[in-house]
């Protein structure tokens, strides 16, 4: 798969998540389906979802023992979904066997991403909270070493922590980036964030847009300006 915008479909209802889908028409972004609607609507509303032709970025970042996690995929593996992930903070261990889960009989699988730290993750609280003493990006391209060579597709990162990563460990290493805003848009509870054109000027291979397309007025036209600024 080629550079894309992924619309992350934070609703807590399957009827919100079609609702907005059918603003589409005959376009079938990328979504993301995070916790909310998973754990609301269930596997059902994956498949539903996948039938209607949209690539789907399963977001649920598991993060427990190496055997439980495995035997997860292994069942998140038969709903068809294009990508997944798991927090690297679960160690090459367990990242190692999230992969072994995930693939299929056949060989295939999709894309396994890990979380390095979560854009909402600032320096302070990576300090005082965390009790991680190394910078931000000293500790995002740890795990992101780790991820890579436990055979993982790449990352989920801060857009400004891209360039290091490619830098370190190659372009064909994914970097999947959300705290993506508008020049002048609201923040959120993102810390971490840059526009999608800044985004596509430091290299990221995915941007992960939520509140600027799904609260927007018309989620249709900031898609659209979203891939303009990303893509073109």
């Amino acid at each position: 798969m080629g550079k894309d915008v992924i619309i992350a479909c934070d609703f807590a209802s399957e009827k919100e998540t079609f609702d907005f889908l059918d603003k589409f028409g005959d376009k079938k972004p990328f979504v993301k389906i995070g916790m909310e609607l998973f754990y609301s609507a269930g596997p059902a509303v994956v498949r539903e979802i996948k039938e209607r032709g949209n690539k789907i970025f399963l977001d649920l970042k598991l993060h427990d023992i190496p055997n439980t996690v495995k035997k997860a995929m292994k069942v998140l593996s038969g709903l068809d979904v294009d990508m997944c992930n798991v927090h690297a903070a679960g160690t090459s261990g367990m990242m190692r066997a999230a992969l072994e889960g995930l693939t299929r009989s056949d060989g295939t699988r999709p894309l396994l991403i890990a979380v390095t730290q979560l854009t909402s993750t600032s320096e302070e609280t990576l300090r005082n909270e965390l009790l991680i003493e190394k910078p931000m990006w000293e500790a995002v391209m740890k795990y992101a070493e780790n991820a890579e060579a436990s055979g993982l597709d790449g990352v989920v990162c801060s857009p400004l922590e891209v360039e290091a990563v490619h830098c370190r460990l190659g372009k064909k290493f994914l970097t999947v980036t959300p705290g993506i805003r508008f020049e002048g848009g609201d923040k959120g509870d993102q810390v971490r964030i840059t526009t999608p054109r800044k985004a596509k000027e430091l290299g990221s291979d995915y941007i992960v847009v939520g509140r600027p397309i799904t609260a927007a007025a018309d989620p249709l036209a900031a898609y659209e300006e979203c891939l303009n600024e990303f893509l073109d």
